[in-house]
Parts: structure tokens; C-alpha cells; sequence
């Protein structure tokens, strides 16, 4: 295992987690007026109805997929799945998020570029943002023609595993990745860096979704009288 590989897949997970942490605290703190989503859809509502729900609706799917796929230990469920039934399952899910998602932010991505007043109102990051998101979303589904030919479930595992060491503080997680293909290098490297400047976009206000509706006790209106 080489020494580049070790600093991409070793050490540069935990830059881009700490900038990603401590960049999303930093700005909450000093710059809460920059926190917002900068919506463009009043500039322009084209293709908006569609583009968007597509988009957000599939990369919620596929965060959370691999939120709980990559984190999941193999042992809690391989009483109940196996790992190529598992891999499968995360194919078919995976891919239809995927296209869902990449239909939406093509869409998204043309209007950006495309529409004059949404283009003079975008900033650079604006840009790099939806590039980079469109390209990783590209880049997951690259990798599905390569699981297919190893639906065992053994590369789902490896690459579980190393997302298990990083974020468990384990020694030697880059060794994790030896021999599985080169996409999924270039998808956990793109991945990484949509972490890494994740707190200088318009990403940030993901942070600021109001969950605590859910929970909050329910308010009584009375008419005037």
C-alpha cells in the first residue's frame, strides 16, 4: 500500500471531516445572515416543480442509504440478510435514487448555466457545488456495472469496513480499499471533498432543518371574537 494511498484514504477523510465540522460550527457561530439556501427559484420556476423534487428527494435516499449501509456493522445484519442480498437490495435502491437524482440536478445544473438571471445571481461556489454533486452522482452509478460482477457482497463489505475504521478512530483504514476498483477510489474521493468544502456552500443549511416540528406540541388558534 502506498504512501498516497494511505494520505487519500487514510488521512484525508479526517481533513475534510474536521473542516466539515468545524467550518459548519464556526460559520453558524459568525456568520448566521450567509446561512440560508440561497434559493433561485424566484429569479426563475422553470422546470423547478420537477428538477428540484427529483433532486433532493434522491440524494436524501441515497445519504441516508449509505449513512446506515456503510455504518451497519456486517454482524447486526447478517442474521437476517445476506451480503450479496444486501448489495442487491442497495443496487436497485441505490440506482433508482441515482437517477432520480441526476435527472434532477442535470436539470438543475443546465438551468444554473443556462438562465441568465439565475446565472449573474450564482456565486462560484454555487456552481462547483452542482458540478461536483452531479459528477458524484454520476460516479455512484458508474459502480453499479461494476458490483454486478461481484455480487457476493465481498467489495460492499471492504468498503464498509473502511468507513467503519475512519469514523471509528481504527488504525489502518486505508487497507481496507486495496484491490476493489478504481471508481469507487474516485467516488470516495470526490465524496470526500463535497464533505470538505461543505460548509462554505449553500449545503450548509441542511443543518437548519426544522425537525423540532415534528416533536413540537400542537398550537391552539381561536377565532376572535
Amino acid at each position: 500500500m502506498s504512501y498516497l494511498h494511505t494520505l487519500m484514504f487514510g488521512l484525508y477523510p479526517y481533513l475534510a471531516g474536521s473542516v466539515f465540522l468545524i467550518g459548519s460550527l464556526m460559520r453558524f457561530d459568525h456568520g448566521q445572515y450567509t446561512w440560508k439556501t440561497g434559493s433561485s427559484q424566484m429569479l426563475s420556476s422553470k422546470r423547478m416543480r420537477l428538477a428540484s423534487p427529483l433532486f433532493h428527494v434522491g440524494i436524501l435516499v441515497i445519504f441516508f442509504g449509505h449513512l446506515v449501509g456503510l455504518l451497519t456493522p456486517h454482524w447486526v445484519y447478517a442474521p437476517f440478510i445476506s451480503a450479496g442480498a444486501k448489495q442487491v437490495f442497495a443496487i436497485l435502491v441505490g440506482g433508482i435514487a441515482g437517477v432520480m437524482c441526476l435527472v434532477g440536478g442535470a436539470m438543475l445544473l443546465h438551468r444554473r448555466f443556462t438562465d441568465a438571471r439565475v446565472r449573474a445571481s450564482s456565486s462560484f461556489m454555487d456552481n462547483l457545488i452542482i458540478v461536483l454533486l452531479v459528477v458524484q452522482v454520476t460516479l455512484g452509478l458508474l459502480t453499479i456495472p461494476a458490483a454486478m460482477n461481484h455480487l457476493d457482497g465481498g467489495v460492499m463489505i471492504k468498503l464498509a469496513e473502511w468507513a467503519q475504521a475512519i469514523v471509528f478512530f481504527q488504525g489502518n483504514a486505508a487497507a481496507h480499499l486495496t484491490g476493489i476498483g478504481f471508481i469507487y477510489h474516485i467516488h470516495i474521493l470526490v465524496g470526500l471533498t463535497i464533505v470538505l468544502i461543505f460548509p462554505f456552500t449553500r449545503l450548509v443549511h441542511a443543518w437548519s432543518a426544522p425537525l423540532g416540528y415534528l416533536g413540537r406540541r400542537y398550537q391552539i388558534v381561536r377565532r376572535r371574537a
